[in-house]
């Protein structure tokens, strides 16, 4: 069973092997790529294509790993006590199925959506490690341990807004999906409205790419950082200016900063002021 595309989805030959190499390895697949590169249509067009259901996990800042496996409805269970429900009996039925659980106890191999997990807490991905890894959980109210029947095909996707774990990493086959160059952007573009007019897709694609290119206020900021430590750096000698130019714009905060400050309309701070030793208030 292969990935070979889908006549909806604009597919490089780099992405087809991660996911084919994936289902080889057996091992769940992290998208990483800007927003709206179609990681997430991935997923779903990587099930249609092979037959296989889709399950969908989508992560916000406030999900925990353990809601994906199950979670125990104390609550409920509790107000049934006290109305002498006969459910109360049996735990299992304040037991609340999660997305992983529905995926290990299906008939059948899925596609398993983990969406966004970087808009997780940082320990989330590695409260998932054990799951992920052997395809198994406890149940500890009911003293049950969990098996996957059919293993599935695990997509995670991140829009790289925070770092992932190395443990986390080190289990996951990992692809970066660039964002399309005009070429491909166009190709999308023709799957998705098939008679557009050529002339108005020319167009359209350059406006695009013009305002794509164009740089934001901290981009302009950072190289009118860089500029202005390089002139200071040439009017003390060669050597300086080497020095400065071929610092990263990292090691530069104050320059970065004041362009920043200069572009919003506060009043800039002067490097010198930073760095020049304070007169005394008082002669000694």
């Amino acid at each position: 069973m292969r990935f070979e595309g889908s006549s909806q989805y604009v597919a490089t030959d780099d992405l087809k092997l991660a996911v084919n190499a994936a289902m080889t390895l057996k091992r769940p697949l992290l998208i990483k790529g800007e927003p709206g590169t179609g990681k997430t249509m991935l997923a779903e067009e990587v099930a249609a294509a092979l037959g296989m259901p889709l399950l969908q996990w989508h992560i916000k800042s406030t999900t925990k790993a353990q809601q994906g496996l199950y979670e125990y409805d104390a609550v409920s269970r509790l107000r049934d006590s006290q109305l002498g429900d006969e459910r109360v009996k049996d735990i299992r039925n304040y037991i609340v199925k999660g997305v992983l659980w529905q995926a290990f106890e299906a008939d059948e191999q899925v596609v398993l959506l983990i969406d966004e997990i970087d808009k997780a807490d940082i320990e989330f991905p590695n409260d998932l490690l054990r799951e992920l890894d052997r395809m198994e959980f406890y149940v500890y109210e009911t003293h049950e341990l969990i098996r996957a029947k059919h293993r599935p095909l695990v997509i995670i996707t991140s829009n790289n807004e925070k770092e992932l774990p190395d443990a986390f990493l080190r289990r996951c086959f990992f692809h970066y999906i660039k964002f399309p160059d005009p070429v491909t952007m166009q190709q999308i573009v023709e799957v998705h409205y098939p008679g557009i007019k050529k002339e108005l897709l020319a167009a359209a694609m350059q406006s695009f790419f013009e305002l794509r290119n164009v740089a934001g206020p901290e981009e302009e900021a950072v190289h009118l950082g860089t500029a202005r430590l390089a002139q200071a750096a040439a009017r003390r000698g060669p050597s300086a200016r080497s020095a400065a130019l071929d610092r990263p714009e990292a090691d530069h905060p104050t320059a970065a900063r004041r362009a920043a400050e200069e572009r919003t309309g506060r009043e800039p701070v002067r490097t010198a002021d930073l760095h020049e030793p304070q007169q005394p208030l008082m002669p000694v």
